[in-house]
């Protein structure tokens, strides 16, 4: 059976920012909440040096947090699931290229050494040529930019990429009629889906 993310959650709440806050940051004279940090007057270096890197694990692993809660609730809570990230504040296309890298590395093969930018980089490829090119920004020191910079002066993509571009990746135009685009929709809200799911799953059983 697949691994469900975020099982301890059963009620598919985002996490408690301020709750978080709280426990990371744990140092006299600093407080925080949803609209900022204050620090007092006479806060030590050490201490404001020690805040700022805890601040800096955080928000990088709220994208990984956020990608692993969406994809429990697309497991759990089918029809239910896009009511709940509707209320969020970030639009839905970066919502799913969270979830869409999330899917990508289970939290086994994710580097804590490296952003979730850089795991986004290679998500395309195949796991084996991730974890190449994950190795490498390690041991060399690769920023994001870097680690793409030496993808692409590899030359063509590495051998076993992805031939079809991956749907959570690439947005798609298209020019439709009225009429079309309500009859789509119609046949999306029956099976519990918003437009762009609906058609990919349609263009994915057209392939089939």
């Amino acid at each position: 059976m697949q691994e469900r993310y975020g099982e301890q959650d059963p009620h598919l709440r985002p996490p408690d920012i301020e709750g978080i806050t709280d426990r990371i940051i744990r140092t006299d004279g600093v407080t925080a909440d949803r609209l900022g940090l204050r620090l007092c007057d006479d806060l030590p270096f050490d201490a404001w040096h020690s805040v700022g890197h805890r601040i800096i694990d955080v928000s990088e692993s709220s994208a990984w947090w956020i990608g692993d809660w969406i994809i429990f609730g697309q497991q759990c809570y089918r029809t239910r699931y896009r009511d709940a990230i509707a209320g969020t504040q970030l639009d839905y296309q970066t919502l799913r290229n969270y979830a869409w890298v999330a899917r990508k590395f289970d939290i086994a093969r994710r580097r804590a050494e490296l952003t979730f930018q850089h795991h986004m980089e290679v998500a395309a490829l195949p796991p084996v040529e991730q974890d190449h090119w994950l190795d490498f920004a390690i041991k060399f020191g690769w920023s994001r930019n870097e680690l793409r910079k030496q993808i692409k002066a590899a030359g063509e993509s590495p051998e076993g990429a992805e031939s079809q571009p991956d749907p959570e990746a690439y947005q798609l135009r298209l020019v439709l009629s009225q009429d079309r685009i309500r009859r789509w929709r119609a046949a999306a809200r029956r099976q519990n889906l918003d437009l762009a799911d609906w058609i990919a799953n349609a263009v994915d059983k057209a392939a089939s």
